[in-house]
């Protein structure tokens, strides 16, 4: 069975030729730029060839809450026919240069209808989508922070942007925006992991050094077994 993930990518690197032959605009962003602009509702499509986004919603009050990460071989925003209110308090950000291809949304649509296996693999995407809300809205946030903490960690370790599933590239500002705790808590909770001898910390990552250790404190709703 699947189990939740933050990081989205390769989800639809082998329908990477098939794109290239759809009327498309090839765009960049530079470091820090917004695929779109916040307050506006999402109008495009964009297949990533490489590079790294992470979407935020923007709370009235200031308060920002990372909801994923996406990167090479995956599209993002999904498609839909529906104009929904939220969006105009999403943010997607460059993390890094990017690379992406470009379809208005309604050209989008009409590419699922006509392609079989582009509709299948949709589903599939917002169904991993969806689970990913479901596991924060009906169990992580019944958790401790400590709790989810171990549980974010182990998600990024099975699911992970780098070759080493060791090494988690979150800084300690990405995860009280993620686990929608204040930087002091996600602090506090590091620290305990550090002096159990769990985790190593770096600039701008978390090395995991006794998975096992930290395995032991995950839920079980979180766990692959």
């Amino acid at each position: 069975m699947l189990i939740p993930r933050y990081y989205f990518s390769n989800d639809y690197t082998d329908f990477y030729e098939y794109f290239l032959t759809q009327p498309h605009t090839r765009k960049t962003f530079r470091k820090n730029d917004c695929l779109w602009n916040p307050g506006e509702p999402v109008t495009h499509v964009y297949y990533i060839i490489s590079g790294i986004a992470l979407t935020v919603l923007e709370h009235e009050n200031g308060s920002r809450k990372i909801s994923s990460l996406h990167s090479a071989g995956t599209v993002f925003p999904g498609s839909h026919r529906s104009v929904f209110k939220i969006e105009h308090s999403i943010s997607t950000i460059a993390l890094s240069d990017m690379e992406t291809l470009c379809f208005p949304n309604e050209y989008f649509l009409q590419m699922i209808c006509e392609n079989k296996e582009l509709t299948l693999r949709t589903l599939d995407w917002n169904a991993s989508y969806i689970n990913l809300l479901l596991y924060e809205s009906a169990h992580q946030d019944y958790n401790n922070s400590f709790l989810k903490l171990c549980n974010l960690l182990y998600l990024f370790s099975q699911n992970s942007p780098e070759e080493n599933g060791r090494r988690i590239s979150l800084t300690q500002e990405n995860i009280a925006e993620i686990l929608t705790v204040t930087r002091v808590n996600a602090a506090r909770n590091l620290s305990r992991l550090r002096d159990e001898q769990i985790i190593v910390s770096h600039r701008k990552w978390i090395e995991i050094i006794n998975p096992q250790a930290l395995e032991a404190y995950c839920s079980q709703e979180t766990l692959k077994s």
